[in-house]
């Protein structure tokens, strides 16, 4: 450990005083030096923290004083965790700090977590909260957050939340004491979306890149995971992004529940970094229990996927919609992009004796991505579906005409598309 190795707790002093002093001790019992940070808003701190409210208070523009007399805690609490990211992020920029450690019911989560987003993936962070066994993914967002759940409130000192307190300061004390940070790769980077629809194409797109010499990362296009790969494509040096599992957009398009937002797959365009967009897994809409997706769709043919969530076959007119929103994606690339289609199916659920076998529906976006398309940008329509062995094999000849590279793939090579 070195003197820059602190851990900085993130923390309301007029609620959470004796927890904080606890969690400090545990750390420093275990190597660990501390820094504090009170974003606390009410009456004095009950002992001097290493970055006070008011500072907090004043890296966000505004005072003390004023923050107390906001109209809403909401607004009091927006303010405060504005300022105690910017307070963080310059301990960061110092290098006096190796990780983060929040603790807290809602509001103290709020705190936290916010902070916590602000910083890259790989910083240790750490979350005790009483809301972590709920739905966190408006805490955690695109970030590798660690949600550890206070099972108790943590509203004082006992046999339950010391337990807690200290396994989480354990958990810290073991990130920031866990070693040097992994090193970037020097190999080129290459990312892939999927959904387990299209794993096998995924499996063996990733073999084959990586027999290369390229580090491939996927995500699981289920609306968080889009939302993390369109952020990992901004902040890396990403050499090719072959989006396999373009789900998201129908989602986002039909109102279901794997929507990652009006800006998915625009990362990559706007980069310029070379990039190949394939329809992959566009044939359904995902919903909840198959009773919901009944009283939505009711005319619709469905699948039930497991017992939280049913596929629903999207329509001719959705997909042709859809073909209609690719096609204005690309014409603000800035590099170069190829679209494939396989016209065998866009899915394990859209082909041959599946599902939720759709032919037509193919077609109909087919006819929309040839009339929209921009022109310069090259459009491949495979007979193959797109867990057919012949159709990895094109993405593969594809990277290889985008990015230079040679020799990506030992696959067959196929006759025809």
């Amino acid at each position: 450990m070195t003197a820059a190795d602190h851990v900085l707790i993130i923390s309301t002093l007029d609620t959470k005083a004796g927890e904080t002093r606890f969690l400090r001790e545990c750390l420093i019992d275990r190597g660990v030096p501390v820094l504090i940070l009170d974003a606390g808003i009410r009456g004095e701190s009950p002992f001097p923290p290493d970055i006070r409210r008011d500072e907090v208070a004043h890296a966000a523009g505004s005072t003390l004083d004023d923050v107390r007399c906001l109209d809403h805690e909401g607004k009091a609490l927006s303010v405060m965790t504005s300022g105690a990211t910017r307070c963080a992020k310059k301990l960061f920029k110092e290098e006096k700090i190796k990780g983060l450690l929040g603790l807290g019911g809602s509001m103290g989560t709020t705190l936290g977590t916010g902070v916590m987003r602000a910083f890259p993936i790989g910083f240790p962070k750490l979350m005790i909260s009483t809301m972590a066994s709920r739905n966190t993914r408006g805490f955690v967002g695109n970030k590798d957050i660690l949600m550890l759940h206070s099972v108790a409130d943590l509203s004082g000192l006992n046999r339950i939340t010391r337990k807690i307190l200290r396994q989480g300061a354990l958990a810290m004390a073991g990130m920031v004491k866990g070693g040097e940070t992994a090193s970037a790769g020097t190999c080129p980077l290459a990312v892939i979306s999927t959904l387990g629809t299209t794993e096998a194409c995924l499996v063996r797109l990733r073999q084959a890149l990586e027999s290369s010499g390229m580090e491939v990362v996927t995500f699981h296009t289920n609306g968080s995971g889009g939302e993390a790969m369109e952020d990992l494509i901004r902040t890396e040096d990403v050499a090719v992004v072959v989006d396999l599992s373009l789900h998201e957009l129908m989602d986002h398009q039909v109102g279901g529940e794997y929507d990652a937002g009006p800006g998915r797959g625009k990362a990559a365009l706007e980069k310029g970094i070379p990039t190949i967009l394939i329809p992959g897994n566009t044939d359904f809409i995902v919903t909840g229990p198959k009773e919901q997706a009944a009283d939505r769709f009711p005319e619709r043919r469905m699948h039930s996927h497991n017992a939280a969530i049913t596929v629903v076959s999207a329509t001719g007119q959705e997909l042709s919609c859809l073909a209609g929103w690719i096609s204005q994606m690309c014409h603000g690339a800035r590099g170069k992009v190829t679209v494939i289609v396989p016209m065998g199916g866009f899915s394990a659920f859209d082909g041959p004796n599946g599902p939720l076998e759709n032919p037509r529906a193919r077609q109909a976006f087919r006819k929309k991505i040839e009339a929209d398309l921009p022109h310069g940008i090259p459009c491949f329509f495979s007979k193959y579906h797109i867990n057919d062995m012949e159709f990895s094999q094109l993405i593969l000849s594809c990277v290889e005409r985008l990015t230079g590279a040679k020799e990506t793939s030992r696959l067959k090579q196929p006759t025809r598309y």
